[in-house]
């Protein structure tokens, strides 16, 4: 099962695109290395305020995939610096 997630997110602390990529860097990271996702940032690179992420899962099972997607937007929102305003969950 794949499981794919898009998460807009706004940011309301940084004043640059340098700010903005150095969460993001530390988001990305943090979630590569504790749940071993695929994440990329898709779209509003020229804006400072604003992010989307795509994050894909693969699983034997909707379950575990589905259980790793819920724990991964835990974790985004964990971050102060952001806050996850829309999120779609396709599955494949």
């Amino acid at each position: 099962m794949i499981g794919f997630v898009e998460v807009e997110c706004m940011l309301y602390e940084g004043h640059s695109l340098k700010q903005k990529r150095s969460v993001i860097k530390r988001v990305m990271a943090k979630l590569r290395n504790d749940f071993n996702v695929a994440i990329t940032e898709l779209d509003f690179h020229d804006l400072w305020q604003r992010t989307k992420f795509g994050i894909v899962t693969i699983s034997t099972s909707k379950t575990h995939a589905d259980q790793i997607i819920q724990e991964v937007l835990r974790v985004i929102d964990t971050f102060s610096e952001l806050e996850r305003t829309i999120t779609n969950v396709e599955w494949l």
